[in-house]
């Protein structure tokens, strides 16, 4: 089918906030110990305890913050013991993801050490469901106050003189869910007690973030947004792209159909459903945009592999995934108004990871290559897309198209598109207008010549990016050809 796309590029909207393309670490499985720490005396190459292989990579990304400890972990984590010696620390039961032993090496200072090594800004969750007031209040005191205090001074004895700065702050967890089963009544008051020892030392400014609804619960954002809304920067909100059932089977990782394809298609593209929902909520609460949208856990969810541990969530990461995670950086690229932030789940070896590793061995997944190609997006200006696109095909009730675009401060504009069909190429005329007729074009792909198409440890580079060449430009126009279940971004200058 042919598809018409326009973007005006003279008529700038929000901004994109680099902060949607953030991550998401949580102690579950493989994600911190052995994929992100392995300690500084492990045989594997690290800087500090961080896995170098893995830090390179991540670095390579630009990742603009990331979240931690959880997650549902994170209203069942006291944070003081995960600070001190690390031989001393106390031990725990993770009772969330498999009931193995927690044994706290990588606590606080790891973490916000991490953050630094990459670059980016710490998303710290705090306890709510198991834990209390003060000790909130202490673990801020304890990260970002510069003066003379127990929790300060305790800081420096453990070898951090400096204070960090800590911008993002959760005041707990899906507390409609693990962290604590409550009605939104009584975690809205709950959030306005915890915001409120949430405090600003010296000039670190918070971000506050209340735990927003699961999915479609549209009353949970109601209510928070009518009983806490000045108190609160942002709002969460948790989905996932199932293609069954959450109790009864989600569906595999690499054995589907097309009919699983499909419909793994149409739930991606509810995150937009959901978005613009949500969005009205908060907009007659908030008609300023102040309080942001923050997606803090979202991606492709599956049934676990065979014979791993079903408390870890270790799940492989196919050209679908890919596609799934470009069509919603495009959906949130596009509500960028409100949707200040975003986090995928997760990191490393659980759920949409970026990255896999085995002991020694890692490699980089297609949803990795998606973020180092929409990197570019990061803080640009959201340029108005239209889309011709029609639904159609044999069995398919979604658009076989979808895309974004953006203009970065040097006047580059980057346009994403992504073909959702899995079987049908995808012949598209793009007009950028507002360009003059002296322009260049470039372009990078990531597509599979089959859907069950991943990387492995023995074959790393089965799904990876290639330079885009099938498409014809005069001047701001182009024709272009794009081939089944791929992910396209083009800068033109």
């Amino acid at each position: 089918m042919k598809h018409n796309v326009t973007v005006t590029t003279d008529q700038q909207e929000a901004v994109i906030s680099r902060h949607i393309y953030g991550h998401f670490a949580e102690h579950l499985g493989r994600c911190i110990y052995e994929g992100l720490w392995v300690g500084e005396d492990s045989s594997i190459p690290n800087t500090n305890g961080i896995r170098t292989d893995v830090l390179k990579a991540l670095q390579n990304i630009n990742i603009p913050v990331l979240r931690w400890p959880g997650g549902c972990f994170a209203d069942e984590y006291h944070w003081k013991d995960g600070i001190g010696p690390r031989e001393e620390r106390k031990r725990m039961v993770n009772t969330h993801w498999g009931g193995v032993v927690e044994n706290n090496h990588f606590g606080t200072h790891e973490f916000l050490m991490l953050c630094e090594m990459l670059g980016t800004e710490p998303y710290i969750c705090g306890n709510v469901g198991s834990g209390s007031v003060q000790e909130m209040s202490e673990w801020v005191e304890y990260m970002t106050f510069d003066g003379e205090s127990p929790m300060a001074d305790w800081r420096r004895d453990n070898g951090r003189q400096e204070p960090w700065n800590v911008t993002y702050f959760g005041v707990g967890n899906e507390s409609w869910g693990c962290g604590g089963h409550m009605r939104p009544e009584f975690y809205a008051d709950l959030y306005r007690q915890y915001q409120t020892y949430v405090r600003e030392y010296n000039d670190n400014q918070l971000y506050k973030i209340a735990g927003g609804a699961n999915v479609d619960d549209y009353r949970w954002t109601e209510v928070l947004m009518r009983e806490a809304a000045p108190f609160m920067d942002g709002l969460s909100l948790h989905y996932y792209t199932i293609p069954g059932d959450f109790f009864k089977g989600k569906g595999s990782a690499l054995d589907f159909n097309k009919a699983e394809w499909d419909i793994t298609m149409e739930r991606a593209l509810h995150m937009d459903t959901l978005i613009s929902r949500h969005r009205a909520i908060m907009d007659s609460y908030d008609p300023e945009e102040k309080v942001g949208l923050i997606v803090d856990e979202w991606g492709t969810w599956f049934d676990v592999e065979p014979g791993t541990n079903p408390g870890f969530l270790y799940q492989q990461n196919t050209i679908r995934d890919a596609v799934v995670a470009g069509v919603t950086l495009n959906i949130f690229n596009r509500h960028a108004g409100r949707v200040h932030m975003a986090n995928i789940a997760q990191m490393v070896n659980v759920l949409q990871a970026m990255v896999h590793t085995d002991e020694e061995k890692m490699f980089l997944t297609p949803t990795y290559h998606v973020f180092h190609m929409y990197q570019v997006h990061q803080d640009a200006a959201l340029l108005p897309i239209h889309m011709d696109t029609g639904i159609s095909g044999e069995n398919r009730a979604y658009p076989q198209i979808h895309g974004s675009a953006s203009k970065q401060a040097d006047g580059v504009v980057h346009v994403s598109l992504c073909n959702l069909d899995m079987e049908e190429d995808a012949d598209v005329t793009l007009d950028l207008r507002g360009l003059s007729d002296k322009v260049n074009w470039e372009g990078t792909i990531l597509s599979a010549e089959h859907k069950h198409d991943h990387n492995t440890f023995e074959d790393p580079e089965r799904v990876r990016p290639q330079a885009f060449q099938d498409f014809k430009a005069g001047g701001a126009a182009a024709e272009l050809r794009l081939p089944p279940m791929s992910v396209v971004v083009l800068a033109v200058s």
